[in-house]
């Protein structure tokens, strides 16, 4: 075997930032084309519920698009119908044209996705999918029911509720807009204008789609970052992956720092490794594709993401929702962030300074682009 290729950890962030195009401006332009360009290239958008500043999916898509406005992910997903919702590692936005990928889940595996489906019945679920056939698209507010109670602390009391989340999981109705975190059901097929379902995709095609998001999104990948919160399919990824590099697709890299843990990357990514990134300052979303897989994140920058907002408030070290701090390619500062709306300010916590960052090398740069963030948050042309 000849020997891998050695990559330094700065080659390996520069490929990465450059591959979530954290190292230009606008890669994706303005206006609302550019929302559905910046999750398609991403290949997935976290959505979450904690709202202590503005919610991750909007937050990425500023990260990305300095102009970016909230009612362009609203067009995108009711108007345009490019984007739509479902479960990937986490419940997301994901591009329409890939919609065939999540048809087998949505018949296969919905199951595993919903705790609580046993307590919905196929009559309730009959009555609320006739419903919405006949009246149209509906939210959770437009049923009435009476509350019950909670089989788990995140639970909701209002049965409709689970009624809707099953439908959804099994791709029965669709999230045709959102109004903050109240969704709107409609049925799928309706939704779209089609008459049925596109065709499942194979599980080798699912392969294979999973393994080219990677690349695109991640530029260097491992198994373990390719199945992200998917070990199942880390044997069938890892054959994937030997094939394409017999066929000289892929190339092994060693990584500096990763022991005999192996990574790949494209021909031509190493043909081009980019050039130490300008020093622009992004505020990251602790969900953030560059921050939500964990280990790597530390493999890469070196450094250890806590998000401490599941945590008790005694047990909090860095603060209850602590957003890293990205200038160039180093993590300088994670600042623990909180919009109070009342007052219209954006409110920093706590600064976390690390690495390589101080408050003399870094602050005026980093309350820049807070102010700037600032904006976006509070909705300020």
């Amino acid at each position: 075997m000849n020997p891998l290729i050695q990559l330094t950890s700065a080659q390996g962030r520069r490929i990465w930032l450059h591959a979530q195009r954290l190292d230009t401006i606008e890669p994706f332009g303005s206006g609302p084309k550019a929302t559905p360009a910046a999750v398609a290239h991403l290949g997935y958008l976290q959505i979450d519920t904690i709202n202590v500043i503005e919610r991750c999916h909007h937050h990425i898509l500023y990260t990305r698009i300095p102009s970016y406005r909230r009612e362009h992910l609203h067009q995108a997903q009711n108007i345009d119908k490019t984007v739509f919702e479902y479960w990937t590692h986490a419940l997301s936005y994901l591009p329409t044209e890939n919609l065939r990928f999540y048809v087998r889940p949505m018949r296969q595996d919905w199951q595993r996705r919903i705790v609580w489906f046993d307590k919905v019945s196929h009559g309730d679920l009959r009555r609320v999918m006739s419903r919405i056939r006949r009246e149209g698209a509906l939210t959770m507010r437009d049923i009435e029911d009476e509350p019950v109670e909670k089989d788990y602390s995140r639970a909701s009391r209002k049965p409709s509720k689970r009624v809707l989340e099953v439908a959804f999981y099994k791709g029965l109705v669709t999230i045709s807009q959102r109004a903050g975190m109240l969704k709107t059901y409609e049925l799928l097929t309706r939704h779209f204008g089609w008459d049925r379902l596109p065709r499942a995709a194979t599980e080798r095609e699912t392969l294979n789609y999973l393994l080219d998001r990677a690349l695109q999104s991640q530029g260097i990948v491992s198994v373990e970052s390719i199945c992200h919160l998917d070990p199942p399919r880390k044997p069938a990824m890892r054959r994937l992956v030997e094939s394409r590099v017999r066929r000289k697709e892929l190339i092994p890299v060693q990584l500096e720092g990763a022991g005999e843990s192996v990574h790949w990357v494209r021909p031509d990514t190493l043909d081009a490794i980019p050039d130490p990134p300008q020093e622009r300052v992004h505020i990251l979303s602790p969900f953030d594709p560059l921050v939500i897989q964990r280990k790597r994140l530390q493999l890469f920058f070196d450094y250890e993401y806590r998000l401490e907002a599941y945590l008790p408030r005694h047990k909090r070290v860095f603060g209850y929702f602590v957003c890293p701090v990205l200038i160039g390619d180093r993590i300088i500062a994670g600042l623990d962030l909180k919009t109070d709306r009342s007052r219209q300010k954006l409110l920093v916590q706590r600064w976390n300074w690390v690495g390589r960052g101080s408050s003399r090398a870094h602050r005026q740069q980093v309350e820049g682009a807070l102010h700037a963030f600032e904006q976006f948050q509070l909705c300020r042309s």
